[in-house]
C-alpha cells in the first residue's frame, strides 16, 4: 500500500455523529444507493459534489453514536481517507475492518477549508496542506493496521492468509 496520499479536501467539526453519516431511511438501501446520502442533513448534495481520492477532514469525537458502518459508504464514494482530530474508537475500527486509512491528527481542522489539497502519510503520521505547507503530525498507524488497510480491509486480509469464513448456523 501506498501510505502517502493526496486529494481535495472536505472539511467537517466536531462531534459528527454515525447517525449524521448514514441517515436511519439509508440502512435498508443497498450499499451504492446508501452511499448517496452520507452526511443527508449535514451537508445537502455533498455526495454530488465529493470525487473518488477526496479527502475528509474532521474535529474532535469524529464518528460517535451508533457506530453504523458508515466506512463502506464512504469507500463507496471512493473517498480516499479521513483525517480527524480524534475518532471514536468503534468508528476507527470499522474504518480499519473496511479498509480505509484514517489518521488522527490534533488541530487538523484549523489547517484546511474544502477545497484545498492534502498530503499524508499514514506510516510517518503528518498531513500537509500543500498551499500553505503546513504539516501537522498525528500518530503514525502500525504495521498492522498499514498490513490491513493494504489488503483492502480485514476479510480481505484473512482470505488472503487462508483463513476460512466461520459457517454460520
Amino acid at each position: 500500500m501506498n501510505t502517502l496520499i493526496t486529494g481535495r479536501v472536505w472539511v467537517v467539526g466536531d462531534s459528527v455523529t454515525t447517525d449524521a453519516m448514514y441517515p436511519a431511511f439509508a440502512m435498508k438501501l443497498p450499499v451504492p444507493e446508501a452511499a448517496r446520502h452520507v452526511f443527508y442533513e449535514l451537508r445537502p448534495g455533498w455526495t454530488g459534489q465529493v470525487r473518488p481520492g477526496d479527502l475528509v477532514v474532521a474535529g474532535r469525537n469524529f464518528g460517535l453514536g451508533s457506530s453504523r458502518p458508515v466506512a463502506a459508504l464512504f469507500r463507496e464514494l471512493g473517498v480516499a481517507a479521513l483525517v480527524a482530530e480524534e475518532f471514536n474508537s468503534l468508528f476507527l475500527r470499522n474504518c480499519v475492518n473496511h479498509g480505509l486509512p484514517a489518521l488522527t491528527v490534533p488541530g487538523v481542522t484549523a489547517a484546511f477549508t474544502d477545497g484545498d489539497t492534502a498530503r499524508l502519510d499514514f506510516a510517518e503520521g503528518w498531513v500537509e496542506n500543500t498551499a500553505t505547507g503546513t504539516r501537522l503530525r498525528g500518530s503514525a498507524l502500525p504495521p498492522l493496521v498499514l498490513d490491513i488497510l493494504a489488503a483492502g480491509g480485514i476479510l480481505p486480509k484473512l482470505a488472503r492468509e487462508g483463513y476460512a469464513p466461520v459457517p454460520q448456523r
